[in-house]
This record gives C-alpha cells, sequence and structure tokens, in this order.
C-alpha cells in the first residue's frame, strides 16, 4: 500500500498550526497537529479538516466560468484573461481609470501568491477605486503604526510568552486562536501567565471564551474603549506611574498627551463606559507595577466608531508603562520575509489622505479606500462612478457594511470579474469567475502572518497534490492577468519596464527565494556568514519549519517617523478627541437615535469566512447564527428562549433565533459573522442549508470610524422584537 506523510502549515486562520498530513494512494487519511513543528508544537484546531473539505468540495470551481442567460458556461484561460481585459479596457477609456473598482478578500493575506502579485496587477489598472477586507477589520492598527512609529506595517505584538499582565480589549483568542498575534495554542499560552504568577484581564461587552479563563472580566459599553483607556493614561500621569524606560529620549509628545487626558479621570467616564472609577484606577496601578505587561485589543477594539483612537492609546499605554519593545510587552517582529524592511528600501511606508472617495470625501490610506463607500461610489453617478468591479477572494456582500445595499450596487454595474473557487453571495454577480488553485493544491509560505506572529520562525509547505487539468496558482491567474491588460498599452506607459519586472517574469517560489535572500537572516540582509543564511533551499528542508527565536527589540533603530522619534500625541488623534468628548458628553450624549440595544459580533472556533460554511464538518451540531441577548433584556420584550426574533437598525432587518445568555452585558446583543447564505443565485449547498442571518444586512455603512474610515461593526444601534405570537 503506497502511503506518505506531508507537512505544511495550515492557512486557513492566522495561527499557522503545524500539520501532518496521512496520505494513501493520494487519498488523506489523517489530518493531525505536527508535534515537530517548532512554533505550533502539536496544535490543531477543528478548522483544518476543512483543507481536505474545500479540496474535495463539488462545489468548488475548478475552470474559469462565464454568467450567460441560462446558467454558468466553462470557457478557457485565455479566452477568459482576453474576455475581461477588453471589458475593463474598454470601461477605462470610456470612463477615466477609476471606473474600475477592486476589493481584496481577508483570504488573500494567507496566500504568499497573492500578496506578492495582487499588487502589481493593481498598480498595472491604475485605479484610485481600491478597497480590500482591510477597512473592515485591522486598519485603526495601521493608522495608529503610521502615525506613531512612523510604518503602518510596524504592529505591535504581545510577547504573551514572557509576560505578567495581559490586558485584552475586544478580543477572543480562545475562539479567533489569536489575532493580529499569530499564536497557535494560545489557551496553553495564557494559562502558563498565570502559572507563572501573571495575570490575565479581559474588557468586553460580553464574558467570551476567553473571558470566563481570564483571571477578571469586566463589561464595558460597546463603543467606550477609547473612554476607559483614557482613564487609564489620566491615572498613570495623576500617580506618577509614568515609566518610558530606555525611549525617554525617543519619545516626543508626552506633555501634550498629559494636557489633554486631564479632563478624562475615572470618576467621569465610569457612567458611560459601565466600568466603576476604583476598577479603573486598580488596573492602571496593576499594569503600570506588574514586572511586564501589555495591553492589547482586537476586533472589538478596533471596528467601532473610535477605532484607531482605541489603538492609539493602546501603544501609547504600553510606551507610558515601558512595556514597548521590550521583553513581555508590546513587542516587534524580525521576520526571515521582511515587509516593513522591503517596503521602506523603496520608500513605501504607508500613506493618508492623498485623495478621497468621490461621494463622501473619506481618506485614503496605504493606496486605499474604506470599503463602507464600496456601494456609494458604484450607485451614486457622476465621474468617476465605478463601472465595473474585479473581487479578489472576497465577499463583501457579507463582510462589509450594509450588505443589502453593496448586493444590489454589484447588480448594477457594466462588468464584473471575481478570482474566487466560489459563486457565493458577491461571486454570483460576476460575468466571469477565475478560480485559483485551493490550499492542499499551493506550495505556501505564510508571509503576513510570520510577520505577526508572537515567535520569530519560518517555514515553507509544498504542495500536496500535483496540478490537475489544467488549473492554476492564483500567482499565475494575477500574473497573466496582468500582462492580458497591459497588452493595449493604456495599462501601462512603460512597456519596457514592464518587461524587466520580477512580478512579470519570475516564479512564486523565485520571488519568495529573493525575499528570503534580502531579510534579516539572508545572504543579502546583513547575515555575516554566508553559509549560514536562509533560503528556499534550506526551508525546503526543514519540512518542519525553523525556529528563529523570540521576539527582540527593535528600536529606535527602526522608529520610521519624520522626526526620528515615536511620536506619542500625533495631531490626528488630539484632534479626534474632539469627536470623543462631543459624542459621549456633549448634547447628544451616545444618544442611539431611536434604537434601545447595542449590536456586537462575535466569532467561533469553527469559523472564520464566510466559505467555511459549506464544510459540513465545520457547521455541524447546534445552530451557530443566533442574537444573544440577556435574560433581562427578553423578558422586557416578551421574548422567548428560542423563538424567531426580528433585529432591525437604520439600513435593515433579519431574522433569527433568539439565544438566553448571562454572559452578555444588559443593553447590548450578539449575531455572528459571516451568515446569510440565502440569497438567490448561491452554489454553496451545505452553506445554504444552514444559511443563517447576515449581521452585515444590520451595520451600517454611515456609522464608521471618521478617523480612518474603518467599518464599526460594533455598537450598532438596533432594535429587537418578537415575530412569533
Amino acid at each position: 500500500m503506497k502511503s506518505n506523510t506531508h507537512y505544511r502549515t495550515c492557512n486557513l486562520c492566522e495561527a499557522m498550526c503545524g500539520l501532518e498530513i496521512q496520505l494513501e494512494h493520494d487519498q488523506i487519511v489523517s489530518i493531525r497537529g505536527d508535534e515537530n513543528d517548532p512554533f505550533s508544537q502539536g496544535h490543531i484546531c477543528p478548522k483544518a479538516v476543512a483543507l481536505q473539505d474545500i479540496y474535495e468540495d463539488p462545489d468548488r470551481l475548478k475552470h474559469p466560468v462565464r454568467r450567460t442567460g441560462s446558467g454558468w458556461e466553462q470557457i478557457g484561460w485565455e479566452e477568459a484573461y482576453e474576455e475581461i481585459a477588453d471589458n475593463l479596457r474598454k470601461i477605462q477609456q470610456e470612463h477615466g481609470n477609476n471606473a474600475v473598482g477592486v476589493y481584496l478578500g481577508n483570504p488573500n493575506v494567507h496566500s504568499s501568491g497573492a500578496v506578492l502579485y495582487a499588487p502589481p496587477l493593481l498598480r498595472t489598472l491604475r485605479t484610485q477605486n481600491r478597497f480590500s477586507a482591510t477597512s473592515a477589520d485591522q486598519l485603526p492598527h495601521h493608522f495608529a503604526g503610521y502615525f506613531m512609529f512612523g510604518h503602518y506595517l510596524l504592529l505591535p505584538i504581545p510577547d504573551v510568552d514572557r509576560t505578567q499582565f495581559m490586558l485584552m480589549l475586544g478580543a477572543n483568542p480562545l475562539a479567533s486562536n489569536g489575532s493580529l498575534m499569530t499564536a497557535p495554542g494560545i489557551e496553553k499560552r495564557l494559562k502558563k501567565i498565570q502559572q507563572r504568577g501573571g495575570r490575565v484581564v479581559v474588557i468586553d461587552p460580553r464574558k467570551t471564551e476567553t473571558a470566563r479563563k481570564a483571571d477578571a472580566h469586566h463589561f464595558i459599553r460597546p463603543g467606550t474603549d477609547a473612554l476607559f483607556l483614557a482613564a487609564i493614561i489620566h491615572t498613570l500621569f495623576k500617580e506618577g506611574l509614568v515609566d518610558f524606560g530606555r525611549f525617554e529620549e525617543f519619545v516626543t509628545g508626552a506633555e501634550a498627551l498629559a494636557r489633554e487626558f486631564e479632563d478624562f479621570s475615572p470618576e467621569k467616564v465610569a457612567p458611560v463606559t459601565g466600568i466603576d472609577a476604583q476598577t479603573t484606577i486598580d488596573l492602571a496601578r496593576e499594569f503600570a507595577e506588574a514586572d511586564s505587561g501589555v495591553c492589547y485589543g482586537r476586533m472589538g477594539a478596533s471596528t467601532q466608531q473610535f477605532g484607531a483612537a482605541t489603538h492609539w492609546l493602546i501603544n501609547a499605554i504600553n510606551l507610558l508603562t515601558a512595556n514597548l519593545d521590550e521583553p513581555g510587552g508590546a513587542m516587534f517582529t524580525s521576520p526571515a520575509i521582511d515587509l516593513v524592511g522591503l517596503a521602506s528600501q523603496t520608500g513605501r511606508r504607508g500613506s493618508f489622505g492623498r485623495w478621497e472617495s468621490r461621494v463622501r470625501g473619506l481618506p485614503e490610506f496605504a493606496g486605499e479606500l474604506p470599503a463602507a463607500a464600496l456601494a456609494e461610489e458604484i450607485l451614486t453617478p457622476g465621474d468617476d462612478q465605478i463601472k465595473a468591479m474585479m473581487t479578489i477572494a472576497g465577499n463583501p456582500v457579507l463582510s462589509t457594511p450594509n450588505g443589502g445595499q453593496l448586493d444590489q450596487a454589484l447588480a448594477e454595474l457594466d462588468f464584473m470579474v471575481s478570482i474566487d473557487i466560489y459563486i457565493n453571495e458577491t461571486t454570483r454577480h460576476a460575468n466571469i469567475i477565475l478560480p485559483p488553485k485551493t490550499g492542499l493544491e499551493v506550495d505556501h509560505y505564510d508571509i503576513v502572518f510570520h510577520a505577526l506572529a508572537v515567535r520569530n520562525t519560518a517555514k515553507y509547505s509544498p504542495a500536496l497534490f500535483e496540478s490537475k487539468n489544467g488549473r492554476k496558482h492564483d500567482w499565475e491567474i494575477l500574473q497573466e492577468l496582468r500582462k492580458a491588460l497591459a497588452k493595449s498599452g493604456e495599462a501601462t506607459k512603460k512597456k519596457s519596464r514592464f518587461k524587466l519586472d520580477p512580478f512579470a517574469r519570475f516564479s512564486h517560489q523565485k520571488l519568495l527565494d529573493l525575499s528570503l535572500k534580502m531579510g534579516p537572516y539572508g545572504s543579502w540582509g546583513g547575515r555575516k556568514f554566508k553559509r549560514d543564511s536562509l533560503n528556499l533551499r534550506k526551508l525546503k528542508k526543514a519540512v518542519h519549519g525553523v525556529d528563529l527565536g523570540p521576539l527582540r527589540p527593535i528600536f529606535p533603530k527602526r522608529i520610521m517617523t519624520e522626526s526620528g522619534k515615536i511620536e506619542l500625541a500625533p495631531k490626528v488623534f488630539i484632534d479626534d478627541l474632539t469627536r470623543l468628548r462631543e459624542t459621549f458628553f456633549g448634547e447628544n450624549n451616545g444618544a442611539l437615535n431611536g434604537f434601545d440595544l447595542l449590536l456586537i459580533g462575535r466569532r467561533h472556533l469553527r469559523s472564520n469566512n464566510s466559505w467555511m460554511h459549506n464544510s459540513e464538518r465545520l457547521v455541524r451540531g447546534k445552530n451557530r447564527c443566533t442574537l444573544m441577548i440577556h435574560p433581562q433584556d427578553a423578558e422586557k420584550r416578551d421574548i422567548a428562549e428560542n423563538a424567531l426574533v426580528e433585529v432591525s437598525s437604520r439600513v435593515g432587518a433579519v431574522q433569527l433565533p433568539a439565544e438566553f445568555n448571562d454572559d452578555m452585558m444588559p443593553g447590548v446583543v450578539s449575531v455572528p459573522h459571516g451568515w446569510g447564505h440565502n440569497r438567490e443565485g448561491v452554489q454553496l449547498k451545505t452553506a445554504q442549508a444552514h444559511a443563517g442571518a447576515s449581521a452585515n444586512d444590520l451595520t451600517d455603512d454611515r456609522f464608521i470610524d471618521e478617523l480612518s474610515g474603518n467599518a464599526a461593526f460594533n455598537g450598532v444601534p438596533v432594535a429587537v422584537k418578537s415575530i412569533e405570537s
């Protein structure tokens, strides 16, 4: 009997778990954790089996398809490229370059092919109407990094393996496996904090899976995290607890910060946040006095109306307590493929406000506009109106605010192309769909998540299955589509330069090898001995991966601001404090505009992106698409447990069963992300059988973080009523 063992990294979420996959006669017989992986050490979560499910999924597209009046028809690759290029060129020639919009979904950052080859394609299109899942997720992290440290990819990562005090806001790593904190086996890592005498404290409107394991949990009103953090900073200055450690001479703005936060006392903010003043004071003292500590916030802290301010203040607290860029604090990675170093060599530190969205005037950040503006840019007539769209591994109808409006907008486009493996809620509007190979069919290096990991490691995963019937890697599709667009001379005027472009000439493996050699462990990146350098050949031999050591301090060498110092009080954030004060202490005083509850999202360990709902093994069991509501709130509205309820907001309404839960903060309800598979034309049989309701038919494209443009999925005003007698 022919059998073999394959080792690879799971790319379904951020955790980068090492897998051991057993094959017999090219059939998968088991997927388990790789105990010899130096990073994950055998940890695995239920999502890993979905790699097999996706590979074997009968609903998955394997060839390009074109939508016709009678359904979808298979077409050849070259025909598809030519038709796409012709349509996009004609639209840009008639209406301008910005008439083509692009949306990149979350799975792109889980694919080294997309990370390397999508940006050159976007540059070839020369459109300013570029959108991605970034502004429906972690944009506030990038925003804070850009203005405080000088580069939008300088993102502090919790050194969870060495910290003594972890303060988490709006984060549930036991469900997410870590987010902007790549940390396989996070439950064990958090437990070890407690075992070595440390503390874990969670601030969240729901007592989450993580909060139940923590030393303490405190409810907070959704959207008020910035006020709570402001009160922490007020206390640090008032009680003389500020300590910059070795950064004393590399920080600017401390006096301005102290002055601005004089009026944010714990006593003043307590009635708004719901966290009593003494608790805030005690937490500030404990954090400052701990041997090491890290303040960390994620989706709940990011996707709210003060997301950017919240992450500025999280960074500030770590800095004010000598916990930034120090062991056990918030540190920065030194990955083998160094995105920050590579980008800074070309002068690409990020950008803000170079242009604005046409309809609402929302600012560009790092070359992208906020996803909350996408639908209106399609629906509103005028110059630069989006007439055509390209989506790459994204389902924004289910993942961006006011998805119903976007659904309507996509139906009105002149042309649409999607690079995707499914006909889903978004791609059903496409004229042509180009399906790439899936995870087990491609070679992979986790470029992004090695750069966000709690330890420096590197691992290359070869393809498990050989190519069949002309199927293509995502990087091949992106490269060939770019060449097709460039043929006319309209997309790029420098043809000779295009021919020399490595992204047009080199394969995925060649670019990976070059990037490794240019990194801090490569022979071109300053390695003392070339024979000790890292390259793709060596990584291929290290089938379990390579451990490159714990996170280590990188400042002040890598501070990239114009001043050469960490900017503790950037003007954009100081100015935004006026909005913070007016929202919660002004005449409106946080009013809900006729609604009486606040909506937050939630995540389950078996779910990440919407397409995972097409795996039978990941959706089996009790219904997870429910409205979590506190029993007191249900009683006030005469709602029975498990009864069907209607949840409504300014933009729409959905129906789903009520789930009573004492872990909810009274006045707050929760609907999970990524469901709502009941739209006509979707070809996902398992997902449709567990359709659920889309939370983003409730979230509001007008309810955003006005500073960064990030979507505000948490704290959305809603009403709930029973629809069963």
